[in-house]
């Protein structure tokens, strides 16, 4: 929570509208929730690493954890009528969604990604 709020908290201070706004909190929230439950396994014991910085019509965070990591090519694509019901695995898929630029850095513990205002 102290995160998302500091993040809100620089987006406001920057003059970034609620489209922006609405994108980096949902792409914030989904890379912590998938750092926490997936990288970390749920393992309190284990740490999540957040850096951003925040300008006006940007926005850049790294979010990085202390699991194993992915390869971002076999998450299954959450549109595919076989995993329509499945509860889980949109996070990325909304990620990248929503972000101008999105790269997991190998071993796939460590997500980076941009937010550019459309027209900057």
């Amino acid at each position: 929570d102290r995160v998302l709020e500091a993040c809100l908290a620089g987006l406001q201070r920057c003059g970034h509208d609620e489209t922006a706004e609405f994108a980096i909190r949902l792409a914030m929230e989904e890379s912590l929730a998938n750092a926490m439950n997936h990288g970390n396994g749920g393992d309190s014991s284990k740490t999540i690493r957040v850096e951003f910085d925040v300008a006006p019509g940007f926005f850049r965070a790294v979010v990085e954890d202390q699991g194993p990591g992915f390869n971002p090519d076999t998450v299954p694509d959450p549109t595919a009528e076989e995993n329509l019901t499945v509860a889980s695995g949109r996070g990325l898929t909304l990620i990248r969604a929503f972000m101008t630029e999105v790269t997991v850095v190998a071993p796939g513990n460590r997500l980076e990604m941009t937010y550019v205002r459309p027209g900057e």
